[in-house]
């Protein structure tokens, strides 16, 4: 299964692409996009979601999953994000894949065991778990590739507690 994972923001937006066969979880490619901070908020949502379908066009992708918002002090980063967010969601919408969505909470526990975990520990597993090394990710791309490993990590728990429902989530 090939899966496309979104860590959204308007600044840097973080996407990895996993292959997960049979337990296995392999790296295909992790970067960000990252449109230039001087330009308008409008043209920095059309450089995202024309590198997003880029993405999806170059690697096909079974799955496109996006990290969902969470609440934080900061009502302007969050807004922000959800317009990331919804550039990301709408460019793979058009393109046809399957989407999902998980929070950070439950990303964090996916790849560390802890729902609580620090970025830098989020970040030191998924360079475990991929092989990575000690390449220096920036923690977008790592968070990208985490929401991947999350779904990967989701449908074998599917796979499973129910044979039914994990065919749907690996039938492309």
């Amino acid at each position: 299964m090939r899966i496309l994972g979104f860590d959204p923001g308007t600044l840097h937006t973080g996407y990895g692409v996993l292959q997960a066969e049979a337990g296995r979880l392999q790296a295909l490619a992790v970067g960000r996009i990252s449109p230039p901070r001087s330009a308008p908020l409008a043209d920095r949502l059309a450089q995202i979601s024309l590198e997003a379908r880029e993405l999806l066009a170059r690697w096909q992708p079974e799955w496109v999953v996006v990290e969902s918002p969470f609440h934080g002090p900061n009502t302007r980063s969050l807004i922000s994000l959800a317009e990331a967010r919804g550039a990301l969601l709408a460019t793979a919408a058009l393109s046809g894949a399957r989407l999902l969505e998980y929070t950070p909470a439950e990303v964090k526990l996916a790849v560390t065991g802890s729902g609580r975990a620090e970025k830098e520990q989020v970040a030191r597993m998924v360079r475990v778990l991929l092989g990575l090394g000690d390449e220096g990710l920036p923690f977008d791309a790592t968070d990208a590739l985490a929401v991947a490993i999350c779904c990967a990590q989701r449908s074998r728990m599917d796979a499973l507690l129910s044979p039914s429902r994990a065919s749907s989530l690996t039938r492309k």
